[in-house]
């Protein structure tokens, strides 16, 4: 439905232009906005005027006008003033609201519409006819991009991103009390990296906003509305693989996730018998400071010992002596391609387990 706001900004504009005072008014006489300094003494009026088989009529100095919802009476219009100028000035104005009525309806419809379409919750023949019935195109490529703040689902972030982003073909809303979902339409043309720039583009809205802790994931490209939801699934799991693998960005894609995303889907149970195979008794946390920064800065490097020795700031023989010692304790000689390989995927599963924890308590 309208809100009230939407309401009186809509009547105040056409107060600026008209140079007439208007209010809306419900079927039971209250106010919802109003220009006039006194409306209040006008229900009994508009209750009368509410069953009346009229549509319009002349009131106490005032024009009346009926505006229906299809065929459900939803506000009472009224004028200030009377004669043709105002009667004239009242028909323009009730169409305005009958159109904006039929405008949020559809709005509305299509919002249902998407979130059912997301949650899948629609068989195929309904997407087609409904999408038909809407006027939504079925053949479009769109992504799908989920908005985390901090606060959960902010109605700010969920206002300001319907205000700024994208056009009447994408869509803006939420599925959930955490998120903020946005599905995207997109030209033949545009790539990942257009989609990037959108979502650099919330990010900033939601900066301005001051609208903090934000994080944006999307989906892959789909081709057709039916996918939509597959998108949408990815575009969540990106959101909780990038909370675990890379907590440093903001902006994260399904497609970059890599091996993240089969380590997401490992159940704890079978990563706990790994690690154990891995380390025997140990685990990665019980590295000190010193071999855990080596470690990274030696994967960071591609497995190169001259370029990790320099970054490090330490000999090229001391960094060796590193490697054999961890070697040592944990038969893995991270020289070799293999079991570098062995342990990245460890150092990751741990780091899957320690985030999974967190749900545990």
């Amino acid at each position: 439905m309208i809100s009230n706001q939407i309401l009186q900004n809509t009547i105040e504009g056409m107060k600026a232009i008209a140079r007439v005072d208007f209010s809306v008014i419900d079927a039971e006489g209250k106010a919802i906005a109003s220009t006039l300094e006194e409306s209040s003494n006008l229900e009994a009026a508009v209750v009368e005027f509410a069953k009346s088989p009229a549509d319009s009529q002349e009131v106490a100095g005032n024009q009346f006008f009926k505006v229906y919802d299809e065929t459900q009476l939803e506000y009472i219009l009224v004028v200030g003033g009377s004669g043709e100028n105002s009667y004239m000035v009242g028909k323009m104005a009730a169409f305005q609201v009958q159109n904006l009525l039929v405008a949020y309806k559809e709005r509305f419809d299509k919002d249902n519409f998407i979130k059912n379409l997301l949650l899948d919750n629609l068989l195929l023949v309904d997407i087609y006819s409904r999408s038909k019935k809407l006027h939504i195109q079925t053949d479009m490529k769109r992504v799908v991009m989920i908005v985390e703040t901090g606060s959960g689902k902010d109605n700010n972030a969920l206002e300001a991103i319907r205000a700024n982003i994208g056009n009447n073909k994408d869509f803006v809303t939420a599925v959930d009390e955490n998120n903020v979902i946005v599905v995207k339409e997109l030209a033949e043309y545009e790539s990942s990296r257009e989609i990037d720039k959108t979502a650099n583009v919330i990010m900033e809205i939601l900066v301005k906003e001051n609208i903090d802790n934000v994080h944006i994931s999307y989906g892959t490209t789909v081709n057709e509305i039916k996918e939509v939801s597959r998108s949408y699934k990815e575009a969540k799991m990106a959101l909780d693989v990038g909370k675990i693998f890379f907590d440093e960005r903001d902006i994260i894609a399904y497609s970059e996730l890599g091996i993240g995303r089969l380590i997401y889907q490992l159940p704890i149970p079978l990563c706990r018998m790994f690690i154990k195979e891995i380390f025997g008794g140990k685990s990665p946390d019980d590295f000190d400071e010193e071999t855990l920064t080596t470690i990274n800065k030696f994967f960071e490097n591609s497995l190169n010992v001259s370029e990790t020795s320099r970054q490090l700031f330490i000999h090229r023989n001391t960094l060796v002596y590193r490697l054999d010692k961890l070697q040592k304790s944990t038969g893995l000689d991270l020289r070799i391609f293999e079991d570098a390989i062995t342990f990245k995927i460890a150092l990751m599963v741990v780091k899957y387990m320690k985030y999974m924890e967190t749900f545990e308590y």
